[in-house]
């Protein structure tokens, strides 16, 4: 169940173990925390349950350090429930939230109205008014007002901290791969299919053309993608390699998502599409003419074939990771 206020909770939203952030992106770091959140309510016949904010604390407090979100509200939501998370409590952050302090935050909203009976939190956790609450502040307001209060370390790949700042870091710099290992997904941008100005089809190859509302979107370049139809009408999908950038062959002055399918269309244009990032194959440039960029998208082609090959026979022989 999603809560969009304190209005619409219910009187027995607790006993609930809980964990509390913006947890955008749902990474891997954010995951272990839910899971276990999940772990220990099923152990203890509680609700499991996670809080969140919107719009972002930041947006309200210093928008101009606001970061650009990986995921809608919708999209987090959708991703904590999959990780086994019961109830969800998307708070309106206003002036009013942002002026209690850490132990009014405890008292009136975590014991008084949701029932937390423990909370689990990130060792980078700060709450409360000018975030003066940290986790040594929860162990002591746990005792406090008797629940258990748990910090998780956090998740580190390769020696990298997992941060949703981290991920966006990567993902703006084009190393879309790491961060699909950070995120255990593909980075994926949603949007409208919008018409183009027809130089793929008439000189190079033609393309998708996605118009996406997404904060974070790959730095320019040439990626290895895969390519759903989300008009709701049909069920397809389709290996692609996606271009982001400006076209400089053509002297473009708008960033485009231009998206070429390896696979048969078979059917109409789809109206809405997704496309997951796997791999970054090469940088824009500008080529000395529309021919020369046509061979390269070829052999940019290729290298996607490849890459879904091999990724078919991994799949197959999972031995072969």
């Amino acid at each position: 169940m999603i809560y969009k206020s304190l209005a619409e909770t219910p009187r027995d939203f607790g006993p609930c173990a809980i964990t509390i952030g913006n947890f955008d992106g749902v990474h891997l770091g954010h995951r272990k925390i839910l899971r276990r959140v999940a772990a220990l309510a099923r152990e203890e016949g509680w609700k499991a349950a996670a809080l969140t904010f919107d719009p972002h604390p930041a947006k309200l407090l210093s928008p101009e350090r606001a970061p650009r979100l990986l995921t809608t509200l919708e999209q987090r939501a959708r991703l904590m429930l999959e990780q086994g998370i019961d109830r969800i409590l998307i708070l309106p952050f206003t002036l009013e939230v942002a002026a209690l302090t850490p132990e009014e935050f405890v008292r009136e909203l975590l014991v008084d109205k949701l029932g937390v009976r423990a909370v689990l939190v990130g060792a980078n956790f700060h709450f409360g008014k000018r975030a003066a609450g940290d986790a040594a502040t929860l162990e002591q307001l746990g005792e406090r007002y008797s629940f258990e209060a748990d910090i998780i370390t956090p998740v580190v790949w390769r020696k990298r901290v997992i941060s949703s700042s981290e991920i966006r870091r990567l993902i703006v710099a084009g190393d879309v791969s790491t961060a699909c290992r950070m995120l255990n997904r593909p980075h994926t941008l949603h949007g409208r299919v919008v018409r183009g100005e027809g130089i793929g089809s008439k000189q190079t190859v033609p393309t998708l053309n996605l118009d996406t509302g997404a904060e974070v979107v790959p730095g320019d370049g040439v990626y290895v993608t895969r390519t759903r139809d989300t008009s709701g009408k049909h069920q397809r999908e389709w290996p692609s390699i996606t271009n982001v950038g400006y076209r400089p062959t053509f002297d473009g002055r708008q960033r485009t998502i231009e998206t070429y399918l390896l696979s048969a269309l078979d059917g109409a244009p789809p109206e809405e599409i997704s496309v997951e990032f796997l791999r970054r194959v090469r940088e824009e440039r500008k080529f000395e003419s529309p021919e020369a960029l046509k061979a390269q998208i070829l052999r940019d082609v290729g290298r996607a074939q490849t890459y879904f090959r091999r990724l078919g026979a991994l799949t197959v022989n999972p031995a072969a990771r």
